[in-house]
């Protein structure tokens, strides 16, 4: 079997002590979505929309609920305001069966929350206000419990500072020390970002960013290369999310593959990434070989993108399997 895989005996072996197949860590945001939005009125102007939403997003809240919906046992770790948007929070993770047990909340947080106004094409600009994600983190006395996971992520690296500042790192190192696979998405945005990215690398079997988060951490265009530098800085596997392109997988025994986009008719790409990393972790606890499981992710980010807000068109992992199966890709 080709690719990063994990011996078929340390699977049997983790199943048999962990609590949850996913735990899910990182940036947990609230989001109002309208669609489809195509310019501010002037004034004290009123425009018609036709669909306005509510949505748990972020790169560890939307693959929290994408995996529960798809049937992974899954602990939310995060932090949320207390105030309406952190109460609707934890109602819609509840809601598909997320342990919400270690999510904190602290009077004076505020949730990270977002307006997100979606074109017909897709696209999302937003108005965003940062929120307990910077604020919260792992204590010694959760840490037991966060890390008993098959796999386990960390969502939001470079936007979660408390953490950002070596603990994550360390909880990475302790997850993986229990036998969880990690997988790990950023917050990224140019090299400054890069010290938060680098310390958690050691720890990461599998290395999640979009492509133009590669590429603004790194400087290279190249996907090869960015690979490479993130394998150097001790990443297991890079797989890159390349939106409309598809995906791109090459770990450190230098297997590499493309994988296509499916095509499909796009209604909001936001959340797209963080779902795919959903059904990566499917894949990975269902114990596929490394194309599967990224064709498996690929379903599950196109199926985001079919509905408004993140998570919205992804139902089981019945529906997903069926359309990795049998949906058709776009030409490369």
């Amino acid at each position: 079997m080709k690719g990063l895989d994990v011996p078929e005996a340390q699977v049997k072996a983790r199943q048999a002590v962990t609590t949850y197949d996913y735990t899910s860590m990182g940036f947990y945001t609230f989001d109002c979505l309208g669609w489809p939005f195509t310019e501010i009125p002037p004034g004290g102007g009123c425009y018609p929309i036709d669909e306005l939403t509510l949505a748990v997003s972020g790169a560890a809240g939307t693959a929290a609920i994408a995996a529960a919906k798809m049937g992974l046992k899954t602990l939310a770790v995060g932090g949320i305001g207390d105030d309406l948007m952190g109460d609707w929070v934890v109602q819609r993770l509840r809601h598909f069966g997320v342990d919400t047990s270690t999510m904190q909340r602290e009077k004076g947080w505020k949730t990270s929350s977002s307006i997100v106004t979606t074109r017909a094409d897709g696209s999302r600009p937003a108005l965003h206000m940062a929120g307990a994600t910077g604020s919260f983190f792992v204590t010694e006395a959760e840490l037991p419990k966060i890390i008993a996971a098959k796999v386990f992520h960390a969502g939001g690296v470079g936007l979660m500072h408390a953490m950002d500042k070596g603990r994550t790192a360390e909880v990475l190192g302790a997850a993986k020390a229990a036998g969880a696979i990690t997988t790990v998405d950023v917050f990224a945005g140019s090299p400054n970002d890069m010290p938060a990215v680098a310390s958690v690398l050691p720890y990461t079997d599998y290395f999640v960013p979009s492509i133009d988060e590669a590429r603004a951490l790194t400087g290279l265009f190249d996907m090869g290369e960015a690979a490479r530098y993130f394998i150097d800085l001790g990443v297991k596997a890079c797989v890159f999310t390349l939106g409309g392109d598809g995906a791109y997988y090459r770990d450190c025994s230098g297997f590499s593959f493309r994988m296509p986009a499916f095509d499909i008719q796009v209604k909001c790409t936001c959340g797209c990434g963080d779902a795919f990393n959903a059904g990566f972790a499917v894949g990975l606890v269902k114990g596929f070989d490394i194309e599967t499981t990224v064709r498996l992710a690929q379903a599950t980010g196109a199926l985001n993108a079919t509905g408004l807000g993140s998570q919205a068109g992804v139902e089981s992992f019945e529906h997903t399997l069926n359309f990795a199966k049998t949906a058709r890709t776009r030409a490369s």
